[in-house]
């Protein structure tokens, strides 16, 4: 269930075509103890109501799991009127990765990805790395752009870094060129955006017609081609993309040829392969493992066994949920080079 349309840009379907693509490939090898696996799919069109509207028609279908939704409105609304309290069911990953998502979060939510923090931890570390002591956040209106602001204010002092300024903008030219005039005015070393895909990428391009030319930062919602399509090449070239999975075309792990392969049978017209396939992919050979070793498929089975498998090693790509709900804190930064591409 996610915004298959609403969100202009592909993760949704991207996501949805990694994890069909691996349950593809359970199902030809007999599935799960002999029981076969259905994935459906709702359109919440990106919005809170859509997702509210659209919950109840997943339930009566009786599903075990709900992977991968998106939206940081949408689930915030979910945790906030305890939606899920009811739902039989357990959500393997969401996105994105915010604090409000998992402080408290839930005890049927199970994060697959890093968290928005430990994104923006990492940009912060990169950023010293560079030499970087003074940044500017532009975000969109929104809790992932309002609660990303005081994450990195809060982070900040623990990489050397003096003081945090902040510029909000809502989704729209005249709001964001206003925004990216004040912070090329405020002259960062760096610019960290925060917000919806689109919004990032029309971020950047706001910001360099406005002169910024220095480093910008983006959370790993915004893809390379998205970011080339709404920016151009020239705007996008250095612009670096923090990464919560390994690089999906990349051949460093078992991880990644496995997907390669699986992606190569059962989604050949997917070639190359995004972040957010790769997501979705490692979100379904979650919930496979976790229905492999459950006594049941009732929640609390499911929950039981993944608090009690200790590491799981999937290629090299490890997730642990013995000490809570979340899996894992890996963050990579990657940078868009001349053609447009991601360099990791």
């Amino acid at each position: 269930m996610g915004p298959f349309t609403g969100l202009p840009s592909p993760d949704a379907p991207d996501i949805n075509a990694g994890a069909k693509a691996y349950f593809e490939q359970v199902n030809r090898n007999g599935g799960i103890n002999g029981r076969k696996i259905t994935l459906f799919t709702l359109d919440d069109r990106f919005t809170a109501d859509g997702f509210k509207a659209a919950l109840p028609q997943a339930l009566e279908r009786k599903p075990v799991a709900l992977l991968s939704p998106i939206g940081s409105a949408a689930l915030s609304a979910v945790v906030r009127e305890n939606l899920l309290d009811n739902a039989n069911l357990v959500v393997i990953n969401a996105v994105p990765g915010a604090d409000v998502l998992r402080k408290p979060g839930h005890a049927k939510l199970f994060h697959v990805r890093a968290s928005d923090r430990d994104q923006y931890a990492r940009m912060l570390e990169h950023g010293r790395t560079l030499g970087v002591s003074t940044v500017h956040v532009l975000h969109q209106d929104l809790p992932i752009g309002v609660q990303g602001l005081a994450a990195i204010k809060e982070l900040a002092p623990g990489f050397g870094y003096k003081s945090i300024e902040g510029s909000q903008a809502q989704h729209n030219d005249d709001s964001l060129a206003a925004a990216a005039k004040a912070t090329q005015a405020a002259a960062p070393q760096s610019v960290i955006v925060i917000g919806s895909p689109r919004f990032m990428a029309d971020a950047v391009k706001q910001l360099r017609e406005a002169g910024y030319s220095r480093s910008i930062l983006a959370l790993s919602y915004l893809s390379a081609p998205l970011l080339v399509k709404a920016a151009g090449e020239a705007a996008a070239r250095g612009v670096g993309i923090a990464q919560t999975f390994p690089n999906p075309n990349g051949r460093g792990l078992p991880l990644q040829a496995e997907f390669q392969a699986t992606m190569a049978r059962y989604a050949p017209e997917a070639k190359p392969y995004t972040a957010f396939q790769l997501e979705g992919y490692l979100s379904a050979r979650l919930l496979v493992e976790a229905l492999r070793r459950a006594k049941g498929s009732s929640p609390e089975a499911l929950a039981d066994a993944l608090h009690s498998a200790g590491e799981l090693d999937f290629g090299g790509f490890r997730l642990n949920y013995s000490k809570g709900n979340t899996g894992t804190q890996w963050v990579d930064m990657s940078v868009v080079d001349a053609t447009g591409k991601l360099r990791y």
